[in-house]
């Protein structure tokens, strides 16, 4: 798994912080929790984003159901409509779900680092394999477990074992793979084995058979905890399923290392989720009451600005009747004083006091 020129050279960088932190704490379990800490803190500004997005379509629940309210019937216009809010809000539905997949991502690396802790995690050569195992065979070692974990194997024994061996390969490093007194390197389906056979009930193997059930109850939280608030699914009530059961199987058929990565994933995840869930719904709702105070400007200032133009109207419309009401008052008098008025009104074709002279009273009395 994970093999190949692509998969080493993802591992490179992973290995190294391993290396790192077990150095510093020559504690395996410690330095898989700090290199957790070390991947939730790079991707927190993405998962931040991420997360926001979430908060706003939570609260565009209420507008979505009004959606699916209008259209009953009509699931195409249903999702015009929705995707139309989406785009007014500025949000995707993808965005949250994608960020939760990563941590299946970095269990690829790690797994394969955990797998093969001499070429992966020392970053030694295939011949210092070859050479290990013909060591041991020469001291009368034997190799029992199967060939996916064989490196781990070799590495117990050379650490405890062999250590001159060790001594002479530059690179080297005798890893302890035990944390709280459970053996990391271990894998809770060997564990619950021993367990049922009646001669392992020990804390070290009911250790590694907890672990996964803890994981799998923790990964069921973080999905409670990061979905809070947001419309509920079909595909959204399977991911809370799909999860735990994930995390169930692949801390009960891989090395108990992997779990406590999950472990301590799943827990800063839930702190991160609740923290960003908490600022995020107070800052969205600053935002959206600031957009609602806006949008309460603006309907105010349109509102007044339609006053001032009926106002305008009306005054235009009352200088107009003034002027008609003058104009005519200036007719009446011009009549009345008997003088000719030209005005459209006493026009015939081109004679324009035709209809005046036509008029007059007094036209054929001489």
């Amino acid at each position: 798994m994970f093999g190949g020129n692509l998969g080493y050279l993802i591992c490179i960088p992973f290995a190294a912080l391993l290396r790192l932190f077990y150095q510093m704490t020559n504690s395996y379990g410690l330095s898989l929790i700090f290199f957790t800490i070390i991947l939730k803190l790079i991707m927190l500004p993405f998962q931040m984003k991420s997360k926001k997005s979430m908060v706003r379509m939570g609260k565009l629940n209420g507008r979505m159901e009004e959606i699916k309210k209008m259209y009953p019937k009509n699931q195409q216009k249903q999702n015009e409509e929705i995707q139309k809010l989406y785009a007014e809000e500025g949000v995707s539905p993808m965005s949250g779900c994608l960020w939760s997949f990563l941590p299946l991502f970095i269990i690829l690396p790690l797994y394969s680092i955990i797998r093969m802790p001499i070429t992966r995690f020392m970053m030694l050569a295939e011949e210092v394999v070859t050479n290990a195992k013909d060591a041991l065979g020469a001291a009368g070692i034997q190799l029992t477990m199967n060939s996916a974990y064989e490196q781990i194997e070799i590495v117990e024994k050379v650490s405890s074992q062999l250590k001159e061996f060790a001594a002479n390969v530059e690179g080297w490093m005798n890893i302890d793979f035990s944390f709280c007194g459970v053996n990391l390197a271990s894998r809770a389906g060997d564990a619950f084995k021993a367990i049922t056979a009646g001669g392992g009930f020990n804390w070290a193997n009911i250790g590694l058979v907890l672990l996964p059930i803890i994981c799998a109850a923790l990964s069921l939280v973080q999905s409670l905890v990061s979905m809070k608030g947001q419309a509920q699914n079909a595909t959204s009530k399977s991911m809370m399923l799909t999860m735990p059961l994930m995390s169930l199987w692949f801390c009960w058929i891989m090395p108990a290392a992997l779990g406590v990565y999950w472990l301590a994933q799943s827990i800063f995840q839930i702190i991160q989720e609740a923290t960003l869930n908490k600022v995020f719904t107070k800052k969205i709702e600053a935002e959206e009451e600031e957009r609602e105070r806006k949008r309460e400007a603006a309907r105010k200032f349109r509102q007044e600005e339609a006053r001032k133009r009926q106002a305008e109207q009306a005054e235009l419309s009352r200088r107009q009747e003034k002027e008609r009401k003058a104009q005519k008052a200036a007719e009446d008098a011009a009549r009345k004083a008997n003088k000719s008025v030209t005005t459209e009104a006493g026009r015939i074709g081109d004679r324009p006091y035709a209809r005046g002279r036509s008029f007059s009273e007094d036209h054929y009395n001489n």
